[in-house]
């Protein structure tokens, strides 16, 4: 009993208060934007072939468990991939334009060119690296692949349409993914 008591206190040791831990990665509670704290709203592991393939946190500025209002607030918002297997640039790129189809399949001629671009962005992610897409009203998606910051998508459709690959409709992570990152 003792051993386990040491365990669980040597645990909560390590963790920062109030952060998230998924498939032995731990995201902050917090992160802030612009000067906005933004709070983890969920925290979800995606799967493919029975390979864990990433761990996503969704920051939002209060939580939020519909997407309807998720996608309606013009707020800032954050997605953060952190990579638990090597994922090659074309891998992204079908991700991303799989999401798109299944998700938004009337897109804009500026939503199709935003994931264009996002598609050129992308490169080679390794096992431990990771993807981050912040939307800034007024300024557009930051996007900072493998530590390194690409630039930024206008507009908030393009936003939208990067969050509905996981929130929307059909997420091609799969419904148990959207259920976790609304805080289900």
């Amino acid at each position: 009993m003792r051993i386990l008591y040491s365990a669980l206190l040597a645990l909560f040791l390590v963790l920062p208060a109030g952060a998230g831990t998924l498939a032995g990665v731990t995201l902050p509670d917090k992160a802030d934007v612009k000067g906005q704290t933004l709070a983890l709203n969920g925290m979800a592991l995606r799967s493919k072939f029975f390979i864990k393939v990433y761990v996503a946190g969704l920051y939002l500025a209060q939580k939020e468990k519909a997407p309807a209002a998720i996608l309606a607030a013009d707020a800032p918002r954050r997605q953060v991939m952190h990579f638990l297997y090597n994922v090659s640039k074309e891998q992204m790129c079908e991700a991303w334009e799989e999401g798109l189809t299944q998700n938004t399949p009337k897109a804009s001629a500026e939503v199709k060119k935003g994931f264009t671009t996002l598609c050129g962005w992308m490169e080679p992610i390794k096992k431990g690296n990771e993807l981050v897409l912040t939307y800034v009203p007024g300024e557009g998606t930051h996007v900072e692949v493998n530590g390194k910051m690409k630039g930024t998508l206008e507009g908030k459709a393009t936003a939208d349409a990067i969050l509905n690959t996981w929130i929307g409709p059909d997420p091609a992570p799969g419904a148990d993914f959207k259920k976790a990152l609304l805080g289900g």
